[in-house]
């Protein structure tokens, strides 16, 4: 059996050592280096995609990997990718570390530095349980490939820029098309997705906070499951709660429901913390609402600018979703692309207020009618990013087709608060 090996390894006189050991190592392929957390998710993410056959068998994890760290690196690689053994390469071989390790699905711990006979024999352990692991499921085929729900954040460049109205939308569009459907609201002091959808409820996210191993019956506990379908985890009744929601627990929740839906929709707001920066780094598609106006494009252009300083996002990464739009406005999408580099939407959502009107006041959202334009647009953005393909059918869509464009690691300091003025602002 050939041993296939890809390391994630920050430090480069790490990385050259583990490689030149690798290549003495009998019956081993090793792979390509990754420096950060970030590639090594996305390159199995893309070796899983063409087969669970593609997956190496041993993963390599630097104790100083980022900007994910390391344990926490490893629990989400052990859940994503159950049938890959990873090992954790660490200067500190001590009972704690080594409990800990395990506890997040390590195989196995490697003392650095790397010895030869240490290497070649947790490298050789570890492969032999990952192949017994794939016997045991089945091989050829994806029925142990691992959880790989697709994350979709919606942030706002400003408040009342129509952001919980997307999230919603969207969330609705992806439950019609067949796909388990989770719907976070991580706007975790002024959330609202329990009014537009009419909900009372007890627990929320912050309930999740403290859990370190967030089981489908802890998730089923603590969400909501929606007359129409969507799964709900909504924020905290008493906004001061949010603040037990840490980027640490903001990462283990998302994993947890990447593991068990289809699709996961997050409300992020408008104001960025620990939690919602997490949530829009770990997002396969991050989606940032403005509207054609100089404020709102001024205020995404802002937060495109700290995305990427703060290494959360970089704007070439992120897809602008123009929000009210029209015409005759000055501001026309292409113009918006330009100033925030970012890549702008085909399915524009039109200036139809009136048409939401009613739903809002009432919370009734997911009833809003089929011949909305303002539906329209957002299924249309369902279908341009993905949340409607796949298996199961395509959503029903209105006779009149999408209104379009022309267009065919880190930690803050407090959030300040800022509260939209309900239905009223087209959050």
């Amino acid at each position: 059996m050939t041993i296939r090996i890809l390391s994630a390894i920050a430090d480069p006189d790490t990385a050259r050592t583990t490689t030149t050991l690798l290549n003495q190592l009998p019956g081993t392929e090793p792979g390509m280096t990754v420096p950060d957390s970030t590639t090594l998710l996305n390159t199995l993410g893309q070796l899983v995609a063409q087969g669970v056959d593609e997956l190496p068998e041993v993963v390599l994890v630097h104790e100083r990997i980022g900007p994910v760290p390391a344990l926490e690196l490893v629990r989400e690689v052990a859940l994503r990718f159950p049938a890959v053994g990873v090992v954790l390469l660490s200067a500190d071989q001590g009972p704690a570390l080594y409990s800990a390790a395990m506890d997040a699905g390590a195989r196995g711990l490697i003392a650095l530095p790397l010895s030869y006979d240490e290497l070649t024999a947790r490298v050789q352990t570890v492969a032999v349980w990952a192949a017994g692991v794939r016997r045991h499921l089945g091989v050829g085929g994806d029925a142990f490939a691992g959880p790989t729900g697709t994350v979709v954040t919606v942030s706002g460049a400003k408040g009342g820029v129509g952001t919980t109205v997307a999230a919603v939308q969207l969330a609705l569009a992806a439950q019609a098309a067949g796909r388990s459907v989770a719907l976070v609201d991580m706007d975790l002091q002024t959330g609202d997705i329990a009014s537009y959808l009419a909900v009372q409820f007890r627990r929320s996210i912050a309930d999740l906070a403290e859990i370190t191993d967030i089981s489908p019956r802890v998730l089923a506990d603590v969400m909501f499951t929606h007359s129409a379908g969507v799964s709900l985890l909504l924020s905290p009744a008493e906004g001061e709660q949010g603040e037990a929601v840490s980027d640490r627990a903001a990462r283990q929740i998302i994993t947890a429901l990447r593991a068990r839906f289809e699709v996961v929709v997050i409300d992020c707001g408008c104001q960025l913390n620990n939690a919602n920066a997490i949530a829009v780094e770990m997002a396969d598609t991050a989606l940032l609402v403005t509207t054609p106006d100089v404020i709102a494009v001024r205020a995404a252009k802002r937060t495109v600018r700290l995305w990427d300083r703060l290494q959360v996002r970089k704007a070439q990464d992120t897809v602008m979703l123009v929000n009210r739009y029209t015409r005759n406005t000055e501001i026309q999408p292409p113009l918006i692309e330009r100033i925030t580099g970012t890549r702008v939407a085909k399915s524009a959502v039109p200036a139809a207020f009136k048409e939401l009107q009613s739903v809002i006041d009432s919370g009734r959202m997911h009833e809003l009618d089929n011949r909305s334009t303002v539906k329209q647009a957002l299924w249309s953005l369902a279908a341009e990013i993905g949340l409607v393909g796949g298996p199961g059918r395509q959503p029903s869509q209105p006779a009149g087709g999408q209104p379009a464009g022309d267009r065919g690691a880190y930690r803050l300091g407090p959030r300040s608060d800022h509260k939209s003025n309900g239905g009223a602002d087209h959050r």
